[in-house]
C-alpha cells in the first residue's frame, strides 16, 4: 500500500517541488493550500486554510506522514509582522500537534536552518549548537521546533524537525522575500540590477531543491529517535562569489550595494553529516545547480 503524504502549503516552492517529487516516488501525495498549482499532476488537491481548524482537522486524519511548509513571514519582513508569525502561526502550529496526539501520523516541519542558529563562529553548524536566533523569523521557527520536542517527550508524538539552509531552483519566486539565487538569476537574466544589502561578504550554504526533497524523503522513511536535522550542501559561498559565478556563466550582472540590514546573519554554514547518514547522495555543487537552474529558466523564457 502507498504510503500517504499530506504536504501543507503544497503550492509554494518547497511544498510544490516535494509533491511533485513524491508523486514520482510512488507515494500518494495530498496538497492542502488556499490555491492549486495546475503543474501537480496525480496529486489530491485540498482547498483549504492553514487556520480553519475543521478543515485542517480532517485533512491530516489518516495521514501516515505531515510535512508542514507553511510560513506566514520572512526574515526580511519578520520584524514588521512577528505578531503574525508567534499569534497565528505557532498557535495554529500547536493545535496542529494537538490534533496528531494519539494518531500513528509522522510530521516533518520544515524549519530554517539560515536563521535559527544565529550568528556562530564555530562553521559549520551542526545540530547540537545552541539557537540564537537574531531575527523573528527564525526566533517564530525555533518556538515551533520547541513546541513540537515538548509534545515528543510528553505525548509521544513522532515530530521531525528539518532546518534547510537556504534552498533554490525551479518554482522559486524571490519577490515572496527569500531566495538570493534565484534573484541573481532572473534579475541579471531580465537586465535589473541586483541589490545585496552589506558588501557581499555575507555567508550562505545554498543547497538545490532536488537534494533538499531526496533529504526530506529520507526523513519520512526515518523510524530512529533523533529529532533534528539539517538540510544543507555543507558549503559556504559568499554573495560576491555568487555573482562571480554569473559571470563565469557568460553572463554580465548588475549589482547595487545597500546599507546592511539588522536581520541578516554574517555567516552561516550548516554541517551534513548528520542526514549523510541517512542521505548517501552528493549534493549539487552551487555551479552546477545554478547552471541548471539558469538552463531551466531560460527553456521558459522567465
Amino acid at each position: 500500500m502507498k504510503k500517504k503524504i499530506l504536504v501543507l502549503g503544497g503550492s509554494g516552492f518547497l511544498g510544490s517541488n516535494l509533491c511533485s517529487f513524491f508523486v514520482n516516488r510512488e507515494y500518494e501525495v495530498y496538497s492542502y493550500d488556499r490555491s492549486f498549482s495546475s503543474k501537480l499532476e496525480k496529486v489530491h488537491f485540498i482547498e483549504g486554510d492553514f487556520f480553519d481548524d475543521v478543515k485542517l482537522e480532517a485533512a491530516v486524519r489518516g495521514m501516515d506522514c505531515i510535512i508542514h511548509a507553511i510560513s506566514t513571514v520572512n526574515p526580511g519582513n519578520s520584524n514588521e509582522f512577528y505578531m503574525h508569525g508567534y499569534s497565528r502561526e505557532l498557535l495554529q502550529t500547536i493545535k496542529l500537534c494537538n490534533m496528531l496526539v494519539g494518531e500513528q501520523t509522522s510530521m516533518i516541519f520544515l524549519s530554517s536552518g539560515g536563521t535559527v542558529y544565529g550568528d556562530h563562529q564555530k562553521q559549520p553548524i551542526d545540530e547540537t549548537v545552541l539557537p540564537r536566533p537574531i531575527n523573528h523569523y527564525g526566533n517564530i521557527k525555533l518556538c515551533i521546533e520547541n513546541t513540537m520536542r515538548t509534545f515528543n517527550y510528553q505525548m509521544g508524538t513522532r515530530f521531525i524537525i528539518a532546518r534547510i539552509s537556504n534552498p533554490y531552483g525551479p518554482g522559486q519566486d524571490f519577490h515572496k522575500g527569500v531566495g538570493f539565487i534565484d534573484a541573481v538569476l532572473k534579475n541579471t537574466m531580465q537586465g535589473i540590477p541586483i541589490e545585496i544589502w552589506g558588501d557581499g561578504d555575507n555567508v550562505r550554504d545554498y543547497v538545490y531543491i532536488d537534494d533538499v526533497c531526496e533529504m526530506i524523503e529520507c526523513l519520512v522513511r526515518y523510524c530512529g529517535d533523533q529529532e533534528t536535522f539539517n538540510i544543507s550542501s555543507g558549503r559556504g559561498y559568499t554573495q560576491n562569489a555568487v555573482i562571480g559565478m554569473l559571470w563565469g556563466m557568460g553572463l554580465s550582472p548588475k549589482v547595487i550595494y545597500k546599507e546592511r540590514r539588522r536581520v541578516d546573519v554574517r555567516k552561516i554554514i550548516l554541517s551534513n553529516a548528520k542526514i549523510a547518514c541517512l542521505w548517501k547522495g552528493e549534493p549539487i555543487g552551487l555551479a552546477e545547480g545554478m547552471e541548471l537552474y539558469y538552463q531551466y529558466l531560460k527553456e521558459r523564457n522567465v
